[in-house]
């Protein structure tokens, strides 16, 4: 179903997201997606389906020696969708990284209803301080 939301307003949400994330409100970040919104890392085969399968998900894997900020380098709409370029700050158990990432996110009304994400594995790891072999 296509949004008849405004681009600002669509790139206004990302950016309501990214804020949220880096605040690690996981309510604020579950309640932009719709109902049956998706979210799909595309280095995994199955995307995490659901709103509360989203809050649950990320409130268990919340710890206090992890935190993420989504930097955003470019924004724009096409198609339709957003197009996030960005730069991911990581910090676990003291070590901080980077991992340049992009999401294509589509909407249902004003609402996020599928988040495709694209980056490295092995990028997340080394930011991380992991080896693919520990992953």
């Amino acid at each position: 179903m296509a949004s008849s939301l405004a681009d600002e307003q669509k790139i206004a949400t990302v950016r309501q997201m990214a804020d949220a994330w880096g605040r690690r409100d996981w309510r604020a970040c579950a309640d932009l997606l719709t109902e049956n919104g998706a979210i799909h890392s595309m280095m995994k085969s199955a995307p995490m389906v659901g709103r509360e399968t989203f809050y649950e998900h990320m409130r268990a894997q919340s710890s206090p020696d992890k935190q993420a900020w989504l930097h955003i380098e470019r924004i724009g709409v096409v198609g339709g969708a957003v197009v996030c370029e960005r730069r991911d700050e990581i910090v676990v158990d003291g070590v901080r990284g980077f991992v340049p990432a992009v999401g294509i996110l589509e909407f249902e009304g004003p609402l996020i209803c599928l988040w495709r994400e694209y980056f490295d594995r092995a990028q997340l790891l080394a930011a991380q301080g992991k080896t693919a072999i520990q992953g």
